[in-house]
């Protein structure tokens, strides 16, 4: 089959496209035949090894963990293992497959589930880091609830675009934060107010929100907690960029300190591979809530140059690899 593989931490570039073999399968997995893959600022982290101190964290020490690249997939079940019950061969799933960018990757059977019959494989292929991550953070870890002040910060991300949609269909009073091109962008997936960033400091105004989720770390945590309510939670997502000794592990921690000593609830959003939140996410999606945003396609061959994209942090939505 065909794949991209790294060898080495590094740029975009130390990806190259081989032929390798199958994935083989275990009892509780099944191997599918992806037909698309997103990429997330999680792949150019894993492709780096970046920030240094992920190395020390499961990414790997000298050289990349997974050989195969990319999360993300959507596709069809090739085969099922003995022990895999409620998927057969020919279903149509999507979900966390390691090795995506591959026209075959195994998963955990728990970790993919069937695509909502709307979506084609690209958008399916868009959901499931990125909208797993912008529910964590709205519904679960900032408590979002209607009549709520809600900021998101980088809201014409791929995990922005998610939240935005999540918190409005909540009944909350969104206000997204984004560059110039993507003010109507924001407006049109549900913010009641856009902040441009090349304008404004949404530190500096007035306003003060219960919850604010930040997915770029381009503010102080003073400034960020200024902008809050008095008892106004802050979901801090990563940030960061490449090249970076501790990244976004810094201010997490910091946040972690400071969140003893202050009335508002500063939180770390955790990453996860759930089921029941792809579940959760399907229904979204299934009822009209939710809508996935893709920016650009790439055919698996152009990977790097997709990476290259996302790095730039300048993706509206998602970015998506074509398999077959």
């Amino acid at each position: 089959m065909k794949a991209i593989v790294q060898e080495r931490f590094g740029p975009p570039d130390v990806l190259r496209l081989v032929d390798t073999d199958l994935p083989e399968i275990g009892a509780d997995d099944v191997l599918v035949r992806v037909h698309a893959a997103a990429l997330n600022p999680y792949d150019w982290h894993m492709l780096r090894g970046d920030p240094l101190v992920a190395r020390l964290m499961g990414v790997g020490l000298t050289r990349p963990k997974y050989r195969v690249a990319g999360l993300d997939a959507a596709g069809r079940v090739e085969a099922v293992g003995a022990n895999v019950r409620g998927l057969q061969a020919g279903d149509e799933v999507f979900g966390f497959c390691p090795g995506a960018f591959a026209e075959y990757a195994r998963a955990e059977a728990d970790k993919v589930v069937p695509k909502p019959a709307g979506l084609t494989f690209e958008q399916a292929a868009a959901v499931p880091v990125a909208a797993a991550t912008a529910l964590r953070g709205i519904r679960d870890v900032g408590e979002v609830r209607a009549g709520h002040q809600v900021l998101v910060n980088g809201a014409a991300g791929g995990v922005g675009t998610y939240a935005v949609q999540i918190a409005a269909a909540l009944g909350a009073e969104v206000t997204g934060v984004c560059s110039t091109g993507n003010v109507e962008l924001v407006r049109s997936i549900g913010a009641a107010h856009v902040v441009d960033y090349t304008v404004e400091d949404f530190t500096d105004r007035h306003a003060h929100y219960d919850v604010i989720l930040d997915n770029v770390g381009n503010r102080p945590l003073r400034r960020l907690r200024r902008a809050l309510t008095p008892t106004g939670t802050l979901v801090l997502n990563a940030g960061g960029s490449p090249g970076r000794v501790v990244g976004a592990v810094g201010p997490m921690l910091r946040a972690v300190v400071v969140n003893g000593f202050v009335r508002q609830r500063l939180r770390i959003l955790p990453t996860r591979e759930d089921r029941a939140e792809l579940l959760a996410l399907t229904g979204l999606i299934e009822d009209g809530t939710l809508t996935p945003v893709v920016d650009r396609t790439y055919p698996l061959a152009d990977t790097a140059e997709g990476l290259r994209h996302v790095e730039q942090g300048h993706a509206r939505g998602k970015v998506v690899v074509t398999v077959a």
